[in-house]
Order: structure tokens, then C-alpha cells, then sequence
């Protein structure tokens, strides 16, 4: 697993921290079952704060991407959710970037064309 984060990003860094493990689980990189490092290694490995490392993990447990075991610690296991809530959702984050891209004149199809190699990209992996 390689998480790389950038300090002088706007974006928060626990933001980018579960991003970059829900991309690692989509590359299938990270799999259901791996464990990921506990709160304090994860904050030493990438220089920041544990409360960072908690947030991002805790965000992830209520996204259903992993389970956290005291015992255990932090545990990749992504629920299934039906798929027509994971629809309402992925329509709801969707509504943002529909809006930015008719705004700066970027066609449907050019859209279509950005998603199905998203798709594509991910598939190969």
C-alpha cells in the first residue's frame, strides 16, 4: 500500500487519507481481510497526527469499507450495500461534478468518454 499525502493540498489530510485507501481497494491493491496499520504506525509512516489517522479510519468504518477491532485494528471489509442506496449516493456526489463540468463546457460525451476509461483503468489494474 502506497499513501502519499500532500501538505500544501487544500484538501484535508484525512480526506486524502481515505481516499487514497478506498482507490487502493478499488485498484485492488488492498482486499477484504488485509489489515491496514494501526492509528499511531499509520501516523508515524505518513508524519501526522493520530487524531488525522482516527478520523480517516473512523470516516471509513461509517462508509462500510472497513471494520475496527480493538484487538484486531483496522480491518479492510467493504459492505455491500443495495444497490440502489449506492446509486442514490454515487448520484448525490455525482450532482457536483455534473454541475462543474456543464459550467466550464464540457460536453456529455466527454463525460461518458472520462468514466468509461476511469472504468477501463481500474479494470486493467
Amino acid at each position: 500500500m502506497l499513501i502519499e499525502i500532500d501538505f500544501n493540498s487544500p484538501e484535508a489530510i484525512y480526506i486524502q487519507l481515505r481516499n487514497q485507501i478506498v482507490m487502493e481497494i478499488a485498484q485492488d491493491r488492498l482486499k477484504d481481510g488485509d489489515s491496514l496499520p494501526s492509528v499511531r504506525n499509520m501516523a508515524h509512516i505518513l508524519g501526522v497526527n493520530m487524531h488525522t489517522v482516527n478520523k480517516a479510519y473512523a470516516i471509513l468504518r461509517e462508509e462500510g469499507y472497513l471494520k475496527l477491532d480493538r484487538r484486531k485494528g483496522a480491518i479492510v471489509s467493504v459492505e455491500k450495500s443495495s444497490k440502489q442506496a449506492e446509486l442514490e449516493k454515487i448520484n448525490g456526489c455525482m450532482q457536483m461534478i455534473v454541475a462543474q463540468a456543464i459550467c466550464k463546457e464540457v460536453t456529455k460525451e466527454e463525460m461518458k468518454q472520462i468514466v468509461g476509461e476511469m472504468y477501463d483503468a481500474f479494470r486493467m489494474l
